[in-house]
């Protein structure tokens, strides 16, 4: 079989095997690189006052419990802590999805919002639908697909233009074997 014919059968049944999992893959892709500007997917990071950490991390356990809200009984429902000396401030991730930023030099909780980026990032490699299974079993072999949907796209792309060349050379070649007549 001639390698652009099997370049578009392959093409053509690749993407109807991956379109589900790519249009997952693209669509949280999108939200991941707005997640800086879009408070809705990640909360807007504030400024604390300083750039050295002053408390400890009993004192930010305490300012993370004084948001009643947020029903935070102890480290069990800390997730981790993002601490950002530059900026004064740590960002505290919940379990449950909420994060609060404190003030590194206060102590003072500047924001409690809820966070979710991280559910995107989890829907975005797979590991959201079965865990590891489905993050390597589906949506690596997606993406590389992808991968190979590109090479084979950007073949057809070029492939034209190689003929095209091809025939302006040969014009150009039967034109000079014929001199015209004066």
């Amino acid at each position: 079989m001639h390698f652009n014919v099997l370049n578009r059968k392959v093409h053509y049944w690749s993407s109807a095997i991956v379109a589900i999992p790519l249009l997952v893959i693209i669509t949280s892709g999108l939200l991941l690189q707005a997640k800086k500007h879009w408070t809705w997917v990640q909360p807007a990071e504030h400024r604390g006052t300083g750039t050295t950490p002053v408390l400890d991390l009993e004192a930010i356990l305490a300012s993370v419990r004084s948001v009643p809200d947020l029903q935070v009984g102890g480290w069990d429902d800390v997730d981790r802590l993002d601490v950002r000396p530059g900026r004064g401030v740590v960002k505290v991730l919940l379990r449950s999805g909420w994060e609060v930023q404190v003030d590194l030099g206060t102590g003072e909780v500047l924001q409690s919002a809820y966070r979710r980026s991280d559910l995107i990032e989890s829907i975005h490699d797979g590991s959201i639908f079965g865990g590891d299974w489905t993050k390597l079993g589906v949506f690596l072999p997606a993406g590389a697909t992808l991968l190979l949907l590109w090479f084979g796209g950007l073949w057809m792309w070029w492939v034209p233009f190689i003929a095209k060349r091809r025939r302006s050379a040969r014009r150009a070649a039967a034109h000079d074997d014929h001199p015209r007549p004066l």
